[in-house]
């Protein structure tokens, strides 16, 4: 009779060891890394268009050489430079700032930004019951204080030099003895300096601060004019260094050779005067 063979049973274990496996772990955080990246990237597209700008231009151009963005600045938000070619943008940044402060209605028409050979100039204009400094106050008042922050804080992400100035009436200072509007233009400038520089502008960004008193009124034929007490400030334009490209020929060409000075020769006993 032949032998049955054996019977072999197979049991398998039921097992979970998939579900604690740590691949997903990595996946998940890949995962929440790049929804962070995201959200971050619309975050600052939502900010100022300086910002919006500069992260574009990343996108566009990642090794940033096509246009060089940012190249001659330091920080976020500050790849925007002023230049001739786009001072009317910074105007129209400027002025969306300046809305945003308070009693903006009231102090609209007294703020005036002009684009001029020297840079943007930006000049709040005194009326006759003081906007933005109290009759022979040095120091700005709370409307003036609102507006120097505002610009300060937009002014602050440039690289361009800022200049202050004051400005005076020909009305005689009244105030006390000794001090005149020579000494209040100049000191409105300086206390203008001092609120910007602690609420942006950098201690380096100053390059002037003038005081005028009435020697260059706003409206020269009526020197008692309310409007010739200001306080300017000029964005002056920022002088770049020219590129590697745009060398002379006689620097960027090979075997050029700069112009040598040529001596001057002494006249001749024949040239000489008797």
């Amino acid at each position: 009779m032949t032998a049955k063979p054996p019977i072999i049973i197979i049991k398998k274990k039921g097992g979970h060891g998939g579900h604690h496996g740590g691949a997903w772990k990595v996946a998940y955080a890949d995962f929440v890394t790049a929804m962070m990246a995201l959200f971050i990237v619309l975050w600052l597209m939502n900010s100022s268009k300086q910002i919006q700008e500069a992260v574009g231009g990343y996108f566009k151009d990642p090794s940033g050489t096509s246009k060089k963005v940012g190249s001659d600045m330091q920080g976020a938000g500050e790849s925007f430079s002023v230049s001739k070619d786009n001072m009317e943008q910074l105007k129209e940044e400027l002025q969306k700032s300046i809305r945003q402060v308070p009693n903006f209605d009231k102090l609209k028409n007294h703020i005036d930004m002009t684009i001029t050979s020297e840079g943007l100039r930006i000049e709040l204009l005194e009326s006759a019951t003081s906007t933005f400094f109290n009759s022979g106050n040095p120091e700005p008042n709370d409307d003036g204080k609102d507006i120097l922050v505002a610009l300060a804080k937009e002014l602050g992400t440039l690289p361009n030099k800022i200049a202050v100035e004051g400005h005076t009436d020909s009305t005689p200072y009244s105030g006390k003895r000794d001090y005149g509007n020579w000494e209040l233009s100049a000191d409105r400038a300086n206390a203008a300096r001092r609120l910007m520089q602690q609420n942006g502008i950098r201690e380096d960004q100053v390059m002037q601060v003038r005081g005028f008193a009435d020697q260059r009124p706003r409206k020269a034929e009526a020197p008692l004019d309310p409007s010739n007490r200001r306080v300017s400030l000029i964005v002056q334009y920022l002088n770049k260094s020219p590129e590697p490209d745009d060398a002379s020929p006689a620097e960027g060409k090979e075997g050029a050779k700069p112009a040598e000075a040529q001596p001057s020769k002494a006249p001749s006993p024949e040239q000489k005067a008797p």
